[in-house]
């Protein structure tokens, strides 16, 4: 699908999206203004899947505003209007938006003398930095989403505003198959899902960020956590465990007291002398500690200490969603010690450890790669060692080609003490996260003086690579819900089987069943209550359980049980003995068979 840009050059729409939804954003803005010309405009970029514009209104805008606003959409479209950019200077510029207070904040933060862009369509002037369509006709179809809440500059510190959010394309057979995918993703939700299955819940009496796992989430957690543990100390990891919180001593000497203050929940009051202590953002300093206790030799290493660490940060409220961004959370942490000679090894195999974790996951092919380097104009956020910077980064690029890993740069997102590789995760509304990261810090074993003695008995610093096998679990668990629509594979299942007797005449051998499983770790559960056998099914589907067993009288005089599957649906009688080391089977090699039947759950 052909599209015309601002300079008249003819283009496809697939890679020059962007351009298409600033022009649509406009557009909104332009239609906001005619029928509400008190409200001011803030700003309105084009984001993944289509675009947005915050605007300082009194109220929520409703369904009915939001239906109107796109009435008056339709007739600047209709009006074919041409986009025309022009340029003034600063001072012109500043009277050309008197009545727009955002506008004059913006174009105050820019520098003297540069010279400043608006774009025109019809009557409606915003100031922007483009690129454009050439004129309003090509937004033929598009639908404005949802109004949310936003804080002016992502700073809750800032007035509040609304932002209307839309997707547009040029043809609405483009919109309908969007449109259609963002009803599906809804239904992958694991901010929608995980409450509807019972996996998580949130309290407004507990706080924002701070989600109550209950017992099928918890479930699942710690058969993940379980697993990693002991995945780690086949890979010769040493298993710690430290405080939650420490004085801010050990954060100055890291760094992080600098460089992450404001990401810290802190007890005390430095101006009445008080012992400041701090919750934890991380368990680097605190193992870093314990290598210190001892010296080491370079025969001792690599030193690779792993643990499930309880971390809280202090996110802004507006960046809390679901478990993907919370402020308390559980993460397979770990660093690893080692001589430069080993860097390059030890790095390659936590990148194969994270490779086999997700593939056992099932979504090794879901994921990408971000080599996430410093930023020299943003001095504040990292240590200031340039002559540093360039040489560990320059280290990762060739570890990382070596090891002919796909990745893309990104400058301004490393670690304040180390680039990083960050894994990325897409979630069903196109949203990448970060899931995992490997960084190789150049210099808090210098700041903790951490030493090895090396083959010459000469003390040498040591390099660290900071790892993470699983990530966040909070995290992966909402990257789980949404990949598998909460039908989990049957290792990872809060429940495995579910065991239906056809009445209370079938009681005892239900619950001897039940036993029969409990034997082999395999998750059950029986469901004694008095309804009817095809409403407990559709309850028991419903909750994604892998097998459901029915038991009535043929099962309890021979011993057996009738079994339907998500997979092959009735499967029909079985042995029980033979039933049961199927799925123990199933669980101990953790296959996976979920391709097959996702969309099953998907479309529930």
């Amino acid at each position: 699908m052909k599209i015309y840009l601002e300079d008249g050059t003819n283009v496809e729409f697939e890679d020059n999206k962007p351009a298409f939804w600033h022009t649509a954003s406009h557009i909104l803005a332009q239609a906001v203004k005619n029928l509400y010309p008190n409200i001011s405009l803030a700003i309105g970029p084009a984001i993944d899947g289509g675009f947005y514009y915050d605007f300082d209104a009194e109220k929520h805008f409703s369904e009915e505003e939001l239906a109107n606003i796109e009435t008056e959409m339709k007739k600047i479209v209709k009006a074919k209007y041409k986009i025309e950019k022009f340029s003034l200077p600063k001072e012109e510029a500043l009277e050309l938006m008197k009545n727009e207070p955002y506008k004059i904040e913006l174009i105050n933060d820019l520098p003297d003398g540069e010279t400043i862009t608006f774009y025109k369509q019809g009557d409606f002037v915003d100031l922007c930095a483009g690129p454009h369509l050439s004129n309003t006709k090509q937004v033929e179809a598009f639908k404005l989403l949802s109004c949310a809440g936003a804080y002016w500059k992502g700073s809750e510190k800032n007035k509040m505003l609304y932002r209307i959010y839309g997707t547009a394309f040029p043809k609405k057979a483009q919109l309908t198959e969007h449109l259609t995918a963002l009803e599906e993703a809804k239904k992958r939700d694991h901010n929608k899902l995980g409450r509807e299955l019972k996996l998580f819940t949130t309290d407004e009496s507990v706080g924002q960020g701070l989600p109550l796992i209950m017992p099928k989430g918890a479930r699942v957690i710690q058969t993940l956590q379980r697993w990693i543990e002991d995945l780690e100390e086949e890979n010769g990891y040493l298993l710690t465990k430290t405080p939650n919180m420490a004085k801010n001593d050990l954060y100055k000497i890291s760094g992080h007291w600098s460089h992450y203050k404001d990401g810290m929940f802190i007890m005390g009051d430095e101006e009445k002398d008080d012992e400041i202590i701090a919750l934890r953002p991380m368990t680097c300093p605190f193992q870093f500690s314990i290598y210190k206790q001892e010296q080491h030799s370079y025969r001792d290493l690599p030193i690779r200490y792993a643990e499930t660490a309880t971390l809280s940060r202090n996110e802004s409220s507006g960046e809390m969603h679901g478990l993907i961004r919370v402020r308390q959370f559980t993460l397979a942490d770990g660093h690893i010690v080692c001589t430069p000679e080993q860097l390059e090894e030890e790095f390659k195999d936590v990148v194969d450890l994270i490779k086999q974790i997700m593939k056992t996951l099932g979504i090794d092919k879901d994921i990408s790669y971000r080599f996430s380097k410093w930023s020299p104009d943003s001095k504040g956020k990292y240590i200031d060692n340039p002559e540093a910077w360039e040489h560990t980064q320059s280290i990762m690029k060739n570890i990382l080609d070596h090891l002919q890993i796909d990745y893309k740069e990104a400058e301004d997102e490393a670690a304040f003490y180390g680039p990083k590789l960050d894994v990325q995760f897409k979630n069903v509304h196109g949203k990448e996260d970060t899931i995992i990261t490997v960084q190789i810090d150049f210099a808090l074993a210098q700041r903790f003086n951490m030493t090895y003695i090396d083959a010459n008995g000469e003390k040498k610093i040591p390099y660290i690579i900071h790892r993470s096998s699983i990530g966040c679990y909070e995290r992966t668990l909402a990257m789980l819900i949404e990949k598998y629509a909460g039908a989990f594979p049957t290792w990872l299942a809060p429940v495995a089987v579910k065991i239906l007797p056809l009445s209370d005449k079938y009681a005892d051998y239900a619950i001897e069943v039940e036993k029969a499983f409990h034997k082999k770790h395999i998750r059950v559960e029986v469901d004694h209550r008095a309804e009817k056998l095809g409403y407990k099914i559709r309850e028991a589907r419903n909750e994604r359980i892998p097998y459901i067993v029915v038991v009535g009288a043929e099962e309890m005089q021979n011993k057996t049980i009738s079994v339907r599957s998500r997979q092959k649906g009735e499967e029909g009688a079985f042995d029980l003995e033979q039933f049961i080391n199927r799925v123990a089977d199933e669980i101990a090699t953790k296959y996976n068979y979920h391709d097959n039947i996702t969309n099953t759950f998907a479309g529930k």
